[in-house]
């Protein structure tokens, strides 16, 4: 069975967003605040925040992006 276009088109930057948005609020939640209390409350907060911004920036920014690698690659 094929996906359709649009969802792969979707696929990609959900998890990619999902992915990174994750792991980098984790991260500088813990940097910044540490793990006790409410941890993964702020880290839940952070995440939910973060998230649709990533998604954004994933399925606009992707595709200029791997444009932007190949044309740097071919003039290295």
């Amino acid at each position: 069975m094929k996906a359709s276009k649009l969802v792969q088109s979707l696929l990609f930057p959900l998890l990619m967003s999902i992915y990174m948005s994750f792991l980098m609020t984790g991260l500088i939640t813990w940097v910044n605040t540490g793990v006790e209390g409410d941890f993964i409350a702020r880290w839940w907060r952070a995440f939910y925040i973060a998230w649709p911004i990533a998604f954004l920036l994933v399925y606009f920014g992707a595709s200029k992006i791997r444009k932007l690698s190949e044309n740097i690659i071919k003039r290295s």
